[in-house]
């Protein structure tokens, strides 16, 4: 049995489409609590984080936006996050992927406090792996890998508690990297297991690798699943959708050898926009992957009217 700590996080200001504030009443609708407690976890709702407003932080970057709010969320979400992993197990409702500029950094600055190296395992369709100076679209959510990485370029970011080391973070179905993030990542040990190395080799055995490293160090895990992880005609509620993610059973096949590894110890749920949801099928969806996470085994899994 987990102690199951939600924190919402309704982070909008790291992309360009409006919705992702509405993502954790979505997950809470859907019933994400619900199937926690279901499973013979206990729960506790610590409602949504409130930011401090921001500063007026500028960078020499033109074309990033909404600098001061996403380094308030990112301060915001790091306490959070810290005093979540003392008590139990965070998970995080989104909000765009900028809020893990603030969850992995609080979730960093645990591992670091009880002397356990943490992982990161990213699922995603996207590196994330722009600075705030390389940014040509000004998104910040395509920074926290990088932020996380230690790499140079996030001033004014407060500094990274404790970057994490490349060999200890594993991107997982990644489809659109951009040169420089692709010119970065190679000068890394980061692993990259994008959908040609999952065409070829299945989910199972890249996952299980990256798993017995994590369990040969005693390390805490750090999930971030994004919604356009799967693919967009499963998973319609996301303003980044990239042909060709995962299926509806690879996703679940992830999160199932995610839950029996027993190494998850904070998740992230990020970029799921209910404005462009059908009829809450995303939300689910998700809620639905989080139950495989937490030990629900295909066998049980509900008839759906979809």
């Amino acid at each position: 049995m987990t102690h199951c700590i939600l924190i919402g996080a309704p982070v909008d200001e790291g992309q360009a489409q409006p919705g992702c504030l509405m993502g954790p009443a979505a997950y809470r609708v859907a019933g994400l609590a619900e199937t926690l407690a279901e499973l013979g976890h206990t729960v506790e709702d610590r409602g949504d984080v409130m930011p401090a407003p921001g500063r007026g932080e500028t960078c020499d970057n033109p074309a990033v936006h909404h600098l001061p709010e996403v380094i308030s969320w990112t301060e915001a979400l790091a306490a959070s996050a810290s005093a979540g992993m003392a008590d139990g197990m965070p998970v995080f409702l989104g909000g765009d992927h900028s809020l893990s500029l603030g969850t992995v950094a609080g979730v960093a600055a645990h591992a670091k406090a009880v002397g356990r190296p943490l992982f990161v395992i990213w699922l995603d369709a996207h590196s994330d792996f722009h600075t705030v100076q390389t940014t040509t679209s000004g998104n910040l959510h395509g920074t926290p890998m990088a932020y996380a990485a230690g790499r140079d370029g996030f001033a004014p970011f407060p500094p990274f508690p404790a970057p994490v080391p490349g060999e200890n973070i594993c991107m997982f179905g990644i489809r659109s990297v951009d040169p420089a993030e692709h010119t970065a990542l190679k000068q890394t040990e980061i692993t990259v297991n994008d959908m040609r190395v999952l065409d070829e080799q299945g989910v199972a055995a890249p996952l299980r690798a990256f798993l017995e490293r994590v369990h040969a160090q005693n390390g805490l895990l750090h999930v971030s699943l994004d919604v356009d992880f799967l693919d967009p005609s499963i998973a319609p509620a996301v303003g980044t959708t990239v042909p060709g993610g995962a299926t509806f059973r690879e996703a679940h096949l992830v999160c199932e050898l995610l839950h029996e590894s027993g190494l998850m110890t904070s998740l992230d749920l990020v970029e799921l926009n209910p404005f462009l949801d059908d009829r809450g099928r995303t939300a689910k969806m998700m809620v639905d992957l989080v139950g495989s996470l937490m030990g629900r085994k295909v066998f049980d899994r509900p008839t759906r009217s979809y």
